[in-house]
């Protein structure tokens, strides 16, 4: 028997048409399907991009033959949860990354990070929830500020401990201020790939991810369970998810 959980923190935004996502696609939108006088049951259509609010991104995102939703296998879903917390930093620089030394300085304060752990990155930007600016990190110059990962990493996160999943607070894993390319191409995916190189490597390890996590700062930094309660969506490459953090008695 595991430790026992004292509490359930919900690391889940609750979400509507109005919230902040992708300025690559519209945003959610709602219809009355079926109501309690005429039909006898309340019911609302839902029109909803897969990445939309606290979601999980599965490989075929960004992977063409990549995993998509429906197989992440149950054990994936339900992981340690590591939590590595630079609010601090982000506080100070909006751009801050996740580099391999925070890793390390990570470590040396609460041991090697567990083996298909659950890494997320704790910056507090979920406090900027639901506004689109605020979550973009755009500034009154017009500039885009957020913090984000390193593709080193990632590769370290994966290749030195066998991470299983990844979590942030932000729209996107990369930084707001990602390294972008000009150079032609006719080939989509590799293009995304230079315009998000931290997200596009998670894939490339055949790795998932959840974005715009909330609560991060209502855990520990080592010790929790993450439980990814994600629809079963049959070949969808991304769908909105009920992220539970189950942290145990101390």
């Amino acid at each position: 028997m595991g430790p026992k959980t004292s509490r359930v923190v919900d690391l889940t935004h609750a979400f509507g048409p109005d919230v902040a996502g992708s300025e690559d696609f519209a945003g959610e939108r709602r219809e009355q399907a079926l109501s309690l006088q005429r039909d006898g049951f309340d019911l609302q259509r839902h029109h909803i991009p897969g990445a939309w609010a606290t979601h999980v991104d599965a490989p075929a995102h960004m992977r063409a033959g990549g995993r998509t939703v429906d197989q992440l296998r149950p054990d994936e879903l339900v992981l340690p949860l590591v939590v590595i917390d630079l609010s601090a930093e982000v506080a100070r620089d909006p751009g801050t990354c996740l580099d391999v030394p925070h890793i390390l300085d990570w470590e040396r304060r609460y041991g090697q990070v567990p083996r298909k752990a659950f890494v997320a990155f704790r910056s507090d930007w979920s406090n900027r929830w639901p506004s689109q600016d605020a979550m973009r990190g755009r500034e009154p110059d017009g500039r885009v500020r957020s913090p984000g990962w390193t593709v080193a990493a990632i590769d370290f996160l994966v290749g030195q401990r066998d991470t299983t999943a990844f979590g942030h607070e932000t729209i996107d894993t990369d930084p707001g201020r990602r390294v972008t390319s000009d150079a032609g191409g006719s080939d989509a995916e590799e293009v995304a790939g230079r315009q998000h190189p931290a997200e596009a490597r998670i894939f490339e390890h055949n790795r998932y991810q959840v974005e715009m996590l909330a609560a991060l700062s209502e855990v520990p930094p080592l010790g929790a369970t993450v439980v990814v309660g994600v629809g079963k969506a049959r070949s969808a490459t991304a769908f909105p998810a009920r992220v539970l953090a189950l942290v145990p008695d101390a």
